[in-house]
């Protein structure tokens, strides 16, 4: 998949565009995604100063020096390129050399005459190996109206990011520029879908004078309506979006330039470092799936997080206090097997203060039933894995009762350790599970949430596709009703849909827009029939 060109522009300075922008690079870079920054405010640079810690020297080329390139005949993106350390497959492209001579090769450029000179389709070469190279490419533009801003804003990006703060000037010079580059997007001799833009409302403080802050968030959301309707759910309104694309005025931030999400570790909902993340999830979603961000925000960062993530540990062994010889001894046989394990007592409060997991998949060791901390750890671990594939595996200790244990967890397959069954064949049958050999539920149940993903990765005939479509919105139906036994055969159906065949000369597509978003709604669903299955047995325990 080719990457996608995101543009930062305010229409007014000070309002954290450089800031913004170098942060999301810094958190997307983190999460796996090879990311490039290029400093288009040939004007006013100064992302560079944001990076200079993890530069290794002074960056000797930039932006400027393409115009050298194409008039020299050159084509050579990659040596304008300098790479960051310790923030992931981060790479940038400076505006140009520091010194004396910088200021006036810029005033020298003449870019509309560049362009009669066929320099546009000079740069469409380099968005090409941009795109190629990196997943997402981020380009800070300069300020107000001009020749370079129109490269940045209509030639290059695929999406626009706009900030703007809470006053009329800053808002509606933003969404009016919006328009203009979607105009002349249009009357460019380049293929490009239709600009979608991302209003990010910034430095907006609502710890005082709260009424008046609401006045003007309603009237920021009233201004920049418009330009959510091509990208933003049907099921989610654009005021919901609006707080979610919110970044909060913090003065300790204000000074210099500074990264806050490489010293917030574990941003709470009050710190930037929250929005940014938000913000930066996203942009990585490339303004998808926004219904599971209204429903789950920490969800919905922690998928994008988590796409390309390695984690330190395959599995982690969730260990009561009354079973710790024998969970030590299945952790035992698992190293042996060479599964990377990691090991949680009951009662370790570091688990609960943790960011995000370091293990992909979950096994409890059950003891006679799921005690209060398991509970709290599974509700844990089931929050940050919506739309993924981790998997939680019960392994039942003997005399423990299947059918005693809350459904959240009674619902899947488990292993029984027994006489007969030690912790050495326990891990055997487990690492079999792990890498997808048995199902996750027992032979007789549907894991409906592991065939709706597979769907998501199926490639049918248009005719299928609406079939599956057809049987997707039913189990939403029936999942959302609890009707098992409906679930059992629509689910049936649906595998028998998916099944691969021969293409027999017919042309296969992958999974339409609108299947994808009803999937992704119907594992919103069944996450949240879990929940609501843990806090009700949790409040019948509290009863009891």
């Amino acid at each position: 998949m080719p990457g996608s060109v995101f543009t930062f522009y305010s229409y007014k300075g000070g309002v954290g565009r450089s800031f913004t922008l170098a942060n999301v690079a810094v958190l997307l870079a983190r999460w796996g995604n090879r990311v490039l920054c290029l400093d288009w405010d040939l004007e006013a640079p100064g992302l560079s100063d944001y990076f200079r810690e993890k530069l290794t020297g002074p960056p000797l080329r930039g932006v400027v020096d393409l115009v050298d390139d194409f008039r020299a005949g050159r084509f050579d993106p990659a040596m304008h390129i300098t790479r960051l350390t310790g923030v992931g497959a981060l790479d940038f492209v400076a505006a140009g050399r520091e010194g004396a001579g910088y200021a006036g090769r810029v005033q020298d450029i003449d870019w509309e005459g560049l362009y009669d000179e066929g320099f546009g389709d000079y740069l469409e070469r380099c968005r090409e190996w941009w795109t190629t190279e990196y997943d997402f490419v981020l380009i800070d533009s300069r300020t107000g109206i001009s020749d370079i801003g129109g490269i940045c804003t209509a030639h290059l990006p695929d999406h626009l990011v706009v900030l703007f703060t809470a006053n009329m000037q800053s808002v509606r010079g933003a969404v009016d520029l919006a328009r203009r580059a979607d105009v002349a997007r249009d009357r460019m001799p380049f293929d490009r879908p239709r600009l979608t833009v991302l209003p990010v409302l910034s430095r907006f403080d609502n710890r005082e004078e709260y009424d008046r802050s609401e006045k003007w968030r309603r009237i920021c959301v009233e201004e920049t309506a418009d330009l959510y309707r091509t990208w933003l759910d049907q099921t989610v309104d654009a005021d919901t979006m609006s707080r979610h694309l919110t970044l909060p005025y913090v003065s300790y931030w204000s000074f210099g330039e500074q990264l806050p999400v490489l010293e917030e570790a574990t941003p709470s909902a009050d710190q930037i470092g929250f929005a940014l993340e938000t913000v930066a999830a996203v942009i990585g979603h490339r303004l998808d799936r926004t219904d599971l961000l209204a429903g789950n925000r920490d969800a919905y960062v922690a998928t994008v997080r988590e796409v390309r993530r390695e984690f330190a540990h395959e599995v982690r062994v969730s260990i009561p206090r009354s079973s710790v010889k024998v969970a030590n001894a299945l952790v035992a046989e698992l190293e042996r097997l060479d599964v990377r394990v990691g090991k949680s007592l009951s009662g370790d409060r570091s688990l609960l203060a943790r960011a995000e997991d370091d293990a992909r998949h979950l096994c409890l060791v059950i003891d006679g039933k799921v005690s209060r901390w398991q509970s709290a750890e599974i509700e844990l671990f089931l929050h940050r894995t919506l739309g993924q594939d981790r998997r939680v595996i019960p392994v039942l200790t003997p005399g423990t009762e299947p059918n005693a244990l809350p459904g959240y967890v009674g619902n899947l397959r488990y292993l029984r350790l027994g006489p007969s069954r030690g912790p050495a064949e326990v891990a055997r049958d487990l690492v079999g599970q792990l890498q997808g050999f048995t199902p996750l539920v027992d032979a007789d149940e549907p894991d409906l949430a592991a065939l709706l993903r597979q769907t998501l990765q199926a490639w049918l005939r248009p005719p299928l596709w609406d079939l599956v479509d057809e049987l997707v919105q039913d189990l939403r139906a029936a999942a959302g009703g609890g009707d098992d036994a409906r679930v059992k055969d629509l689910a049936a159906d649906l595998a028998l849909a998916i099944k691969p065949r021969s293409p027999n000369g017919d042309r296969h597509h992958g999974v339409p827009l609108e299947t994808r978003k009803s999937i992704d709604m119907l594992l919103h669903v069944l996450d949240a029939r879990a929940k609501t299955t843990f806090q009700h047995t949790n409040h019948r325990k509290d009863l009891g």
